[in-house]
């Protein structure tokens, strides 16, 4: 995927999450671990959001267990740096040309 297609991704993720309610704190936050896309406020709970695009098959795929360590690594350093007493959740924000879907706790 090009660089291109992923920042539409994200900036098409993040207009839905204006949307729904949400308050977005960050995007592209970085640690030596990885990073997180978008990480958001609503409700008191913290999310953090994987941001995953595709068209020809499922994103959801490209969330691979490794993926998952680097994210979980970088949610807890972004808590460690960043303090806080909300709960929080990992989810994923799948987007293809011609849906939005979010899916909840992605962490296992």
């Amino acid at each position: 995927m090009s660089l291109k297609i992923g920042i539409e991704a994200e900036e098409k993720a993040s207009s839905y999450l204006v949307k729904e309610g949400y308050r977005l704190l960050a995007r592209n936050f970085h640690s030596k671990f990885g990073e997180i896309d978008i990480i958001a406020l609503k409700d008191n709970v913290l999310h953090f959001y994987e941001v995953k695009f595709s068209k020809n098959y499922d994103p959801i795929t490209r969330i691979t267990p490794s993926k998952m360590i680097k994210i979980i690594k970088t949610v807890n350093y972004y808590l460690m740096i960043h303090p806080s007493t909300y709960d929080y959740q990992i989810d994923a924000i799948l987007v293809t040309p011609e849906n939005i879907e979010i899916i909840k706790n992605i962490s296992y």
